[in-house]
């Protein structure tokens, strides 16, 4: 950094005097202060309109280059995740909810779906109540699910981005949050009732913002990568004769 510092330091200086230097020599050639200062006096005041242009303009435009980045770095990182757990653990949770089949008629996303059908969607998710049941044998699958990508997820709440996108670091850190619950309970099996309505509670936040983010992560796909799309509709968790295979 002090290095840096020099260099900088060095280069002004070099600048200032190869500008003083030029004006001396403009004036032994010339001997004409007067087209020096009015030269010198209309650039210093053209200065000002300068840093305004950079300040509003060109700022701006590069702001909007950074920010596009940065929403591409996300979208790769969401992307990511639902290949990696977000998928597989909706599909999951999809089991333990009784009343799926209610919200899963509007989740049936295609490739026609317009920017309108998005957004119903979103408000048929956020206004939805699930109805998570406990199932021992389900949740044991949940747990051995989460628990075998929980440094997957810790590289994932690593990365600096995230700090732009707020609703997908709370669904990082509830999917993290439930793992360590499920992680810290031996055996599932046996548990009191207290502490499966608890379970049941970190459940329903999970399922909420999984279901949310999915169908942005949906929409972002249909836009910009059709054939990764393709994938994702058929092998759509709400879809129950969903199918890999283009039949």
């Amino acid at each position: 950094m002090k290095k840096l510092l020099n260099w900088q330091i060095l280069a002004a200086l070099v600048l200032v005097f190869c500008s003083v230097g030029f004006y001396f020599l403009h004036y032994i050639l010339f001997h004409d202060l007067h087209h020096i200062f009015l030269y010198l006096i209309g650039d210093v005041a053209f200065l000002f309109l300068d840093v305004l242009i950079v300040m509003l303009v060109l700022h701006r435009l590069l702001t909007l280059k950074e920010e596009k980045l940065i929403r591409k770095k996300l979208s790769m990182i969401i992307g990511v995740f639902f290949g990696e757990v977000g998928t597989e653990l909706l599909r999951k949770l999809i089991g333990l909810d009784l009343g799926a089949a209610k919200i899963g008629g509007e989740l049936r996303v295609t490739n026609n779906w317009s920017k309108k059908e998005y957004a119903r969607a979103l408000r048929a998710v956020e206004a939805y109540k699930s109805e998570i049941k406990i199932n021992k044998d389900k949740l044991r699958e949940i747990k051995a699910f989460l628990m075998a990508r929980r440094g997957f997820m810790l590289n994932l709440l690593e990365n600096p981005n995230l700090l732009e996108h707020e609703s997908f670091t709370n669904l990082l850190w509830s999917v993290f949050h439930l793992t360590d619950e499920l992680g810290h309970r031996v055996d599932i099996d046996h548990l009191p009732d207290n502490d499966y309505a608890h379970l049941t509670v970190d459940i329903n936040r999970v399922y909420q913002l999984v279901l949310s983010q999915w169908i942005g992560h949906m929409r972002h796909l249909e836009n910009d990568y059709p054939y990764l799309f393709s994938l994702a509709a058929r092998t759509n968790p709400f879809t129950p004769d969903a199918s890999v295979e283009i039949k």
